[in-house]
């Protein structure tokens, strides 16, 4: 039997004033989403607006498959212990919305959960959007949602953003996975789940805050203590989205043990792959920028301005960090086909990985931000395309 996740939300500007409700549907496995609904109400209460995102993410779950086993979950206690039966429903403009809700599905084939709120912030964003919409007069569209709808919606945002890759004639390291052929705009293949690799840059090491080069042909340092505190915000971060199913890491000690922290809290085992490995910054290891440009402002200068330019002292150039991440990537899309990996590793990966699936030059490295024990991710699909759904987050710090 299929599984499904129903994650709704409502609200109330005023209790009661101008309302609105927002629901998600997801791949239960994976955490995929799948379909999104929400709208604005009017003037309503939020246990009204609240009951309305449940009824709308059971119709959307129901329209995908009316077989389906469906888990809700919502961050209101009052509906949840209302529709599992275990308090009586006695507002009189509750129990139509509980009596609509309880015939979408057979009894028996929905169960509720209750979650904090702060693991419902997709259905929580999706209200706020359709109250927004409300407050100017219109209706929420689906085109203003900054998730995915589902996988062909997605799909076609991946080739919008991206470009259709044709992987036999691009250069090696800047292309989409190689052994894939691109299907195109408005296929109707079924390319089923995307390979999602969450990226996770490692916690702080006492070189970190001093913005010192570190890559792997340094020291090797362990996480500080700011580091490991950072890597358990991560952890339970991880733990609460309840999505990741593999983790991967770079052998390098700061991400081997941010990895553990996450491991431990899912109770997954870490598998090592050395390509996730830093630059080797060569004899800059350890140096500031100001320190290198004030010893080696020529090599600098090279170095910035090509990435076929190594650091000085034998040291690795970005474009073979980019051939070296590429080929991680395709060992990882084709060893987790349509599961959500966790891939813990330094700045230069997580850039290229980013850089590789928007189709960006080599420069555009410099201009992305990359906090310590950030999260980013790029979902994978099996015409070639990918999709970049998240880039240094990090709310799970604040």
């Amino acid at each position: 039997m299929r599984q499904l996740i129903v994650e709704a939300d409502g609200g109330s500007r005023g209790n009661p004033g101008p309302a609105g409700y927002g629901a998600v549907v997801l791949d239960g496995p994976t955490g995929e989403p799948l379909a999104e609904a929400a709208e604005y109400i009017g003037v309503a209460t939020n246990n009204v607006a609240e009951y309305k995102g449940l009824i709308a993410g059971l119709k959307a779950a129901r329209a995908l498959d009316p077989a389906a086993a469906v888990r809700v979950r919502m961050d209101s206690k009052l509906v949840v212990e209302q529709m599992s039966g275990r308090w009586q429903i006695k507002h009189p403009d509750m129990r139509p919305l509980a009596a609509e809700a309880a015939r979408i599905f057979p009894a028996g084939q929905v169960t509720f959960e209750w979650i904090p709120r702060e693991r419902n912030k997709h259905a929580d964003r999706l209200a706020n959007e359709a109250m927004d919409a409300g407050r100017d007069g219109g209706q929420w569209d689906a085109s203003a949602s900054t998730a995915a709808l589902d996988a062909s919606a997605a799909r076609v945002a991946a080739t919008t953003e991206a470009g259709a890759n044709e992987p036999s004639s691009a250069p090696s390291g800047s292309s989409a996975p190689s052994g894939t052929a691109s299907v195109g705009w408005g296929s109707s293949a079924d390319l089923g789940a995307p390979v999602t690799l969450v990226l996770l840059r490692h916690g702080e090491t006492a070189l970190t805050p001093e913005k010192r080069f570190s890559g792997s042909g340094g020291s090797d340092p362990e996480l500080s203590a700011a580091g490991r505190r950072q890597a358990e915000a991560a952890a339970a971060s991880l733990a609460a989205r309840g999505t990741i199913q593999e983790i991967v890491s770079s052998p390098l000690r700061r991400c081997r043990e941010t990895a553990g922290a996450v491991a431990s809290r899912l109770g997954l085992e870490v598998t090592v792959e050395e390509g996730l490995r830093e630059t080797d910054f060569g004899a800059w290891e350890g140096l500031t920028f100001a320190e290198v440009r004030e010893r080696y402002a020529d090599d600098l200068s090279a170095w910035l301005a090509s990435p076929e330019v190594a650091p000085t002292g034998g040291g690795e150039s970005f474009a073979a960090v980019g051939r070296r991440v590429a080929a991680v990537r395709d060992r990882l899309l084709e060893r987790y086909r349509g599961r959500t990996v966790l891939v813990v590793t330094h700045v230069t990966p997580v850039k290229t990985l980013v850089r590789l699936a928007l189709g960006a030059p080599p420069e555009s490295l410099f201009r992305m931000e990359l906090s310590a024990a950030s999260l980013s991710a790029v979902a994978y699909y099996a015409d070639g395309n990918a999709s970049v759904r998240l880039l240094n987050d990090t709310s799970h710090l604040r």
